[in-house]
């Protein structure tokens, strides 16, 4: 304890080490509001300490016999008994010094949220222990192995009369620093070449280069410009890229590679095998279909064609697998995107995914920490919730994350996910207002990432534009903040002058403090070494050409059909619709449903030729229906929605087909809280009214929550994908060619009665 400038952080840190206990610092647990008032000069005043305070006394608590160094100012004796409250064994060690050796200390000091101008307000605010106090007074005058030595002599003596705490002999070795790395520990599993490789480096990077290691660029242009002007002006530890064709993306990264000064990491998005990756890439499988067989396998074939595709363009980190629970049909963010709505399922074929992708050089982020599929909303536009208890999560998240960090993965995205439960058990009395994502929330970050899970890796944050995070406070504020609650990068600039500049100002005034800052990059470093990047040439750090040929293969589109093949799920079919075939239902009227265009500005519709294609293909005679917008584009003119629904609900539609067939490809997020159909017009004429009229089957080639627009169809399939595989494998089926295989959980009636009819 004490003022500005005695030393608490160096004299902590150093009495810790010959105590064999863990260090702290207490301004690293001050939640954001406190750093930056501190940093505009202006005092904290009680209200503001109280909550910090508490949090101290409960770190120092739940250390219990192992001990703990922390460095808290505690300049008053009400704040001394609020820790004391917490943890009744404390034993207060002030450094004391005079005004003058105090003044010259922080004249000299950069790089700290504490103005000079405070010292003033501090010393008039402290109270000298008191004679009831257990606690020991050391003069920081001395040179510093003096005030150390004077120091443990003092809690030594405070021990032997009884006020508790550890002693240097009790508890020596008995524990590392707290949240620092372990090179050499899983799961970076470092030998000493790479170890010296990491500190080496570190050693030898610039302020301004260790700043740029933080950001993970997302490139939005091939151009070799663009790429020197981010390597040159923003040494940025890693990048993303905006996907293209695979020769061109693989030439993107090799120049990327050999301009760096040190090897980037590349990272892809994997989350469906190979597509998303590049143009050309394979689809293999969404995480939901990967869960909706029996055979585990499937994740794992995915993981394996993922790896073998995205290494040959040179990448080397897999935004992947997803480990969110999707609990909330009504969440529409990871509905395709989470393996399931219970834990085993996710950890089941998580682990399968982790494995296949990982037998390519691929390490993998795990997403979304705490974990999303509670909350309905999508954090790409809102910060969204994990409500679940402490309790809960641990049974459910908790239980997955635990497991998946046993199995070894690399690194774990932080979703901007607030989880207020969890927040106010490591922060008692946390108001509804100080609330903060999980980006920006240390006491998910390290109390239970970090201390209660045991997690040794890297952490980075989920895309930087997100309203979820960027709502919470000022984007000057929120850059350094998240690093100093506990990310270790930071994914993507807004602006890259702006961001790269409110970094760096955050470790000049402490809100990243050197300790977490070296932690960070010494993190980053040991997973390029894990990868084994250190030791190849620059060269050598793309494949060559050649490997671009496994990209969209035969031998990767057999397994998507066969995945396909036993994926596609019939739902329900109530009224006994199926199998439909050319001989007993020639006439097909084909619907097709969209969420309109989303950010990949593809062709909402495109399947759809796909579709009657297949259809034709199999001896069907196609109707498409067209609505107003269609035929208004085609050049049609005096067509609207009523003469749409006029013409198309008249009484000899069961003449005119036998049967209707919905394909809906409902797509995108980031741009809603949450996807619905969206029909074309009002009382628009492609919903299902014609149930009553011919035999109708909907299929949705995307969404599994579709029965809460349509409950009146009595045929439902999930086929999971527009590829061409899955479309060809639901009209087999439809056929009676085929059996359905794949399964489905309760989400897909959406707490709804008539779902089920």
């Amino acid at each position: 304890m004490g003022v500005s400038g005695c030393g608490k952080t160096t004299i902590g840190d150093l009495v810790a080490r010959e105590l064999g206990v863990p260090f702290l610092d207490g301004d690293s647990l001050h939640p954001v509001e406190n750093v930056a008032k501190m940093a505009a000069g202006t005092p904290l005043t009680d209200e503001d300490r109280w909550p910090w305070l508490a949090t101290v006394g409960s770190e120092l608590a739940a250390a219990g016999d192992g001990g703990l160094v922390l460095a808290c100012s505690a300049l008053r004796r009400s704040y001394r008994d609020a820790i004391r409250a917490q943890a009744p064994d404390t034993i207060f060690l002030h450094l004391h010094g005079s005004k003058e050796v105090l003044g010259s200390r922080l004249e000299g000091r950069t790089g700290h949220f504490m103005p000079a101008t405070l010292l003033e307000s501090q010393l008039a605010t402290l109270e000298p222990l008191e004679s009831d106090e257990a606690g020991v007074v050391v003069d920081i005058a001395a040179p510093v192995n003096d005030v150390v030595a004077a120091a443990l002599a003092g809690i030594a003596a405070a021990v032997v009369k009884g006020s508790g705490g550890p002693s240097a002999s009790a508890s020596a070795g008995t524990q590392g620093r707290q949240f620092d790395v372990d090179l050499q520990a899983a799961p970076f599993n470092l030998d000493e070449a790479a170890v010296e490789w990491v500190n080496s480096t570190l050693a030898g990077m610039t302020l301004e280069e260790k700043i740029g290691q933080l950001f993970i660029n997302h490139n939005n242009d091939y151009s070799p410009e663009y790429l020197d002007g981010v390597l040159e002006n923003y040494h940025v530890g890693g990048m993303r890229y905006r996907p293209g064709p695979s020769a061109a993306v693989q030439e993107h990264i090799r120049y990327a590679q050999s301009k760096s000064k040190v090897p980037l990491l590349v990272a892809s998005n994997p989350e469906m095998g190979g597509a998303g990756s590049c143009d050309d890439g394979t689809f293999v499988s969404t995480h939901l279909q990967a869960g909706s067989h029996p055979d585990k396998s499937i994740a794992r074939r995915m993981g394996q064609v993922a790896g073998v595709e995205t290494a040959a363009l040179g990448c080397n980190w897999a935004f992947a697998p997803i480990v969110d629970i999707h609990y909330n049909w009504r969440n529409t963010v990871i509905s395709t995107r989470a393996f399931g709505n219970t834990p085993q399922i996710v950890v089941e074929r998580a682990k399968e995914y982790f494995d296949g992708i990982t037998e390519s050089p691929t390490v993998c982020a795990m997403k979304h920490f705490p974990g999303d599929g509670i909350d309905e909303r999508d954090q790409h536009v809102v910060t969204s919730y994990n409500t679940l208890g402490y309790d809960e999560w641990n049974r459910t998240y908790g239980h997955v994350y635990r497991e998946m960090i046993g199995h070894g993965v690399q690194s774990i995205m932080i979703g901007h996910i607030g989880a207020p439960e969890l927040s106010r058990h490591f922060r008692p009395g946390l108001a509804d207002a100080d609330i903060k994502p999980a980006t920006l929330a240390p006491e998910l970050l390290q109390d239970l990432l970090r201390d209660e899970l045991g997690f040794n890796g890297l952490i980075l944050t989920d895309a930087s534009q997100m309203i979820g995070l960027t709502q919470a406070m000022k984007r000057k504020d929120l850059v350094p903040a998240t690093i100093a609650a506990g990310c270790d990068m930071f994914l993507f600039f807004r602006n890259p002058a702006e961001d790269f500049g409110y970094m760096l100002d955050g470790y000049k005034s402490g809100v990243i403090t050197e300790q977490r800052l070296h932690d960070a990059l010494r993190r980053i470093l040991a997973l390029k070494a894990s990868l084994g990047l250190h030791r190849k040439e620059r060269s050598d750090l793309v494949p060559p050409v050649e490997a671009l040929a496994a990209i969209g293969s035969e031998a990767h589109r057999a397994i998507a059909a066969e995945i396909a093949d036993k994926t596609v799920t019939l739902v329900k079919d109530t009224a006994h619709n199926l199998p439909i075939t050319p001989e007993t239902h020639q006439r097909i009227r084909l619907y097709g449903i969209s969420g309109g265009s989303d950010f990949t500005r593809a062709d909402p519709l495109a399947y759809l030729d796909t579709v009657k294609d297949e259809l034709e293909k199999a001896g069907f005679e196609v109707h498409v229906f067209k609505t107003a917008d269609q035929r208004e584009a085609a050049g049609e003119t005096g067509v609207n929605f009523m003469s749409v629904i006029s013409e198309e609900a008249t009484g000899d539609y069961a003449d005119k087909y036998d049967a209707a067939f919905v394909f809906a490809n409902v797509k995108g997020f980031a741009q809603e809280a949450a996807i619905r159909i969206k029909w074309s017009t009002p009382m628009a004429a492609e919903i299902p009214w014609y149930v009553t009229e011919v035999p109708t089957v909907f299929v949705s080639l995307n969404q599994p929550n579709h029965l809460i627009d349509v409950p009146m169809v009595k045929t439902a399939i999930h086929a999971h994908a527009g590829s061409v595989e899955a479309i060809r494998a639901t009209i087999e089926k439809i056929m009676g060619k085929s059996g359905f295989q794949g399964t489905f959980n309760e989400n897909v009636f959406c707490d709804s009665f008539d779902t089920r009819l």
